[in-house]
């Protein structure tokens, strides 16, 4: 062998070593990590987004001493893509787990991976819900006092005090408040005295799901502050990023969950970290799930934009889809993207449509939304549940034009949506068919298509292929439905 040939192949076995997770020497200056993350919250449902009926204090002292993210989104609203969002830094198709219950392709190296190969010890709490176990290689936290939602202060107080010498990064995945709603006292939220947005049909049904979903967000409030506590009385209270985000939206609020609307997509997403991070700033900077990891990455003193991801996009680029926000967070800019981008698969979901495709780009003010299979109903476990909230709303519909609008735009929407947020932010009037919104239309349908070559989405065709994403079991399942 040449010895120009032998410097190749030894510098690139040694690049490999890095990209496989050998770990660098553990630097305590590089700060902690901490992520807290919820299981269907919808962003609004906090205080320090504007609620004045969930209970949130410890959120409410968060963001108080850091900054909020005001228009950060995630691309799906379903939980096993929005947590592969984040831990992988690509985007769903592109990372292979674009329906729910799936898991990403082989070899797709993920948020354990970038941070073992930087020093960190890195652990994780809760809700898992992503595959395969390979590609995840979190040091898996279980509680010590049987606690029975998973979240053992003793357990995190143990794992974050554990090594002083080395820096860890521990995610904090709650089941809160996703359903059913069982924990925390509804009796707090006594149903009259509550108030119904204007996109929920207003009825006693409506407010008694909201007394219990409000109940389980105090819950997880109180789960926030716990870990808070642990980090403050660690003694390493400023050397350790807290970042809070509230996943996708609740499948209480329709149009939330399981879709490509405002309520659904963003996400609440606040950051502390002393002395480098401003308390109590907002950044209108729009943003995506997958610019977390890189941010991260950043932070901790490696460099995102040399990272392989294990799964290059149909152009044959290896790296992160998302960048890192870093200057942001440190007030540096208050801009990072043009659009963030929306996609929903219901082929595979519990009760879903056979195929039935959403697509979706947002500017700064506007909302595009594609339905490519608008000639088919909408179909989930919402609409096919006979004990849901939704069957209330149909038989209401009856006497109720409201209720029966609602109901009918759930199932059967129109080929295209489009949106001014500015002056519809509940998206209730869509301006899809306004002359005067036709080149606004355009540009975000060119944009919309631009970003689906890139990920190699296919649209129907790739829809149809959603159940080869999921385990086995599920698969068989849905083929024989």
């Amino acid at each position: 062998m040449k010895r120009r040939d032998f410097l190749r192949s030894t510098g690139a076995a040694a690049a490999g070593l890095t990209l496989l997770g050998a770990a660098a020497p553990p630097r305590a200056d590089r700060p902690n990590i901490l992520l807290v993350l919820a299981d269907d919250m919808t962003w609004h449902d906090c205080a320090p987004y504007g609620s004045r009926q969930a209970r949130t204090p410890h959120m409410a002292a968060l963001a108080r001493a850091g900054l909020c993210f005001d228009a950060m989104f995630t691309a799906t609203a379903m939980c096993a893509p929005s947590r592969a969002q984040l831990y992988t830094g690509m985007y769903p198709v592109r990372n292979g787990a674009y329906p729910n219950h799936s898991r990403v392709y082989d070899g797709v190296r993920t948020l354990p991976h970038h941070l073992r190969a930087l020093g960190y010890r890195v652990g994780l709490i809760g809700k898992t819900h992503f595959g395969p176990k390979p590609a995840f290689p979190f040091e898996i936290l279980k509680p010590r006092s049987g606690a029975k939602d998973g979240i053992d202060p003793a357990a995190i107080a143990e794992f974050v005090n554990r090594d002083r010498a080395q820096p860890y990064c521990l995610v904090v995945a709650s089941h809160e408040p996703h359903g059913p709603w069982t924990r925390g006292n509804a009796g707090a939220y006594p149903p009259a005295s509550l108030i119904v947005p204007p996109y929920l049909v207003d009825c006693p049904e409506t407010r008694d799901h909201l007394a219990y979903y409000f109940a389980e967000i105090t819950y997880l409030d109180n789960q926030l502050g716990q870990c808070l506590r642990i980090v403050d009385e660690s003694g390493r209270r400023d050397n350790t990023i807290v970042l809070f985000t509230s996943e996708q939206g609740s499948g209480v609020v329709q149009g939330g969950k399981w879709s490509c609307y405002e309520r659904g997509l963003m996400t609440a997403c606040i950051v502390r970290w002393p002395e480098r991070v401003k308390a109590g700033a907002r950044a209108a900077a729009m943003a995506q799930y997958v610019d977390l990891l890189p941010t991260l990455i950043e932070a901790a003193g490696g460099d995102p934009g040399a990272v392989e991801t294990g799964r290059p996009d149909a152009q044959g680029r290896a790296g992160f889809d998302g960048r890192s926000l870093l200057g942001v967070l440190l007030g540096r800019t208050d801009k990072h993207r043009d659009y963030a981008y929306g996609l929903h698969t219901t082929r595979g979901i519990i009760n879903g449509s056979p195929c039935y495709p959403v697509r979706s780009v947002r500017s700064d003010r506007y909302k595009y939304i594609r339905n490519l299979s608008h000639d088919a109903p909408f179909r989930n476990v919402v609409t096919e549940n006979p004990d849901d909230l939704f069957q209330v709303w149909r038989k209401l519909g009856e006497t109720d034009p409201f209720a029966a609008a609602r109901v009918r735009l759930y199932q059967h929407r129109p080929a295209e949506e489009l949106y001014d947020l500015e002056r519809d932010p509940h998206e209730l009037t869509n301006l899809a068919a306004d002359p005067a919104c036709a080149p606004i239309k355009q540009t975000l349908a060119r944009e919309l298509e631009r970003w689906m070559a890139q990920q190699g989405d296919e649209g129907i065709a790739t829809e149809m292929r959603a159940n080869e994403r999921q385990g086995k079991a599920r698969q068989a399942a849905q083929e024989a439905d």
